[in-house]
């Protein structure tokens, strides 16, 4: 993992999961349920397929009505309500453990630091500033757009983190804790150190094709620390 981080000019971190858990003290259950009456007090149930209602992940609901009309001002609609519950849930946000830490080390070493998430760039910049934090990612927060298809596994967020930061692919990794974030990775061209939080997200992670996985960012911070590194 040393030579993994030494290499890296810039380090682009997933927010929810690497940098926090997001919704901790507002949880994704309950607004995607809120995103479902939403869709019924408009008359659009149709458009949810059997994954979309029973979800406890928003952007599931988000993207199956948007994938169902593409461009639509229903989709539209949901992605500023789940904009909107997303800052709430980042005024509440637990940090994830040694995130702080390791991003103010990673910049204290010369790194170029960028968020790419599909959360809401706001949500993420709100909980930045929240921890001090905001001021190593200025102007690298690349969050979701309105268009759900540019959404992670899309490399879309990354391609913009690589432009603002001015890197070249083969000089940034990615901290990410999703497959969508390893082939969103693959696709840029852009190194992935897994972060999972049980081993079971370890598995999950390895199983689609992570060579490598943490359990705890601690190892990444001593893997930054260390006298040899750089």
């Amino acid at each position: 993992m040393h030579d993994l981080i030494s290499s890296a000019e810039c380090v682009l971190f997933d927010f929810d999961g690497p940098v926090c858990r997001l919704f901790s003290g507002h949880p994704s259950a309950g607004i995607a349920q809120r995103m479902r009456d939403l869709v019924a007090e408009h008359g659009q149930e149709r458009l949810l397929g059997e994954e979309a209602r029973s979800t406890g992940d928003p952007q599931v609901v988000l993207r199956t009505v948007a994938a169902a009309r593409p461009g639509g001002g229903l989709a539209a609609l949901l992605e500023r309500a789940l904009t909107e519950e997303e800052m709430r849930a980042a005024a509440v946000a637990r940090p994830t453990p040694y995130a702080d830490p390791l991003v103010r080390t990673l910049a204290a070493t010369g790194r170029r630091l960028a968020v790419t998430t599909n959360n809401s760039a706001r949500a993420a910049e709100l909980y930045l500033t929240g921890r001090r934090l905001a001021p190593y990612f200025s102007g690298h927060i690349h969050g979701r757009r309105q268009d759900t298809r540019l959404l992670k596994p899309h490399p879309d967020c990354l391609h913009r983190a690589l432009e603002s930061t001015g890197t070249r692919p083969e000089r940034a990794l990615m901290i990410g804790d999703s497959p969508a974030d390893l082939l969103a990775a693959g696709a840029a061209g852009v190194r992935f150190l897994g972060y999972a939080r049980n081993e079971g997200k370890a598995e999950q992670l390895r199983e689609a094709g992570a060579s490598h996985v943490v359990t705890s960012l601690q190892d990444v911070l001593t893997a930054v620390r260390a006298p040899t590194f750089g």
